[in-house]
Order: C-alpha cells, then structure tokens, then sequence
C-alpha cells in the first residue's frame, strides 16, 4: 500500500472539490450526524472534530444565504472533504484497521490548510453575529 502523502491528500480533494455541485451540499447537511459520528468514532479524525463542526456551521450559513462573504472554491472543498470523510471506500477503505482513515484526516488537514483564512472569517462572522443577537432568555 502506497503512503497517503501530502500531495495525494491535496490530489484527493481537488478530485472531490471538483465534482460539488450546490445540490451536494444539501447531502453534506442531511448526513451532518453521520458523518460527525464517524469522527468521534475515529482517533485519526477526532481531532479534527471542532474544525469539522465549523465547517458544517459555514455550509450550513452559505447554504441558507445567511453568509455568502466566502469563495465557492471554499464551499466546495469543504462540501468535498465531508462528502469524502463519509465515503467508507476511499483510497484507503476505511475497514482496514489502522490505517482506514489516514487518508480522511489527510484530506481534512489539507482542505482545513487551504481555507483557513476564510474559515477564520467565518468564526469571526459567528462569533460577532452571536455577541450582537439579543439575549434569548430573557
């Protein structure tokens, strides 16, 4: 078996990137607890569970048109990652014990390495939004 290496993580997710559609990103949504059980399950993915909650958040803001200040370059990495963290037979098929999810966390790092700057954004966006929305219990 070949080295999941960086470059074929970056090959992977131009491949997945390449092939959303907007319709796709409702399938990322609808399968949202699916795929997050999937990283809990997983010590190679679990530490990605915060990134990959936001990125949920922000497909979730530009799917509803609440935040649209991203590139869909952006959208659609990130729409590609989970859709290829939820395909069980990726290049390493995630059966093989120990080594069936070193491609999902290198496709994540990588997407989470190429769009940083505007998940970033996008955590800022929340957290301002959130800070100015009136206090619900009262």
């Amino acid at each position: 078996m070949a080295l999941f290496t960086e470059k074929n993580a970056r090959k992977q997710l131009d491949s997945e990137a390449g092939k959303v559609h907007r319709a796709d990103l409702e399938t990322v949504l609808e399968r949202q607890r699916t795929i997050e059980q999937k990283v809990k399950s997983s010590g190679k993915l679990k530490r990605f569970g915060t990134d990959i909650k936001l990125m949920f958040s922000m497909i979730r803001d530009y799917w509803y048109g609440n935040y649209r200040s991203v590139p869909w370059k952006t959208i659609a990495a990130v729409a590609g990652t989970l859709l290829y963290v939820l395909n069980p037979l990726d290049v390493i098929p995630d059966f093989i014990f120990g080594f069936g999810f070193l491609d999902d966390a290198g496709v994540v790092a990588i997407c989470l390495k190429l769009v940083e700057s505007d998940l970033h954004r996008y955590a800022a966006w929340k957290t301002c939004r959130e800070e100015s929305a009136p206090d619900a219990r009262n």
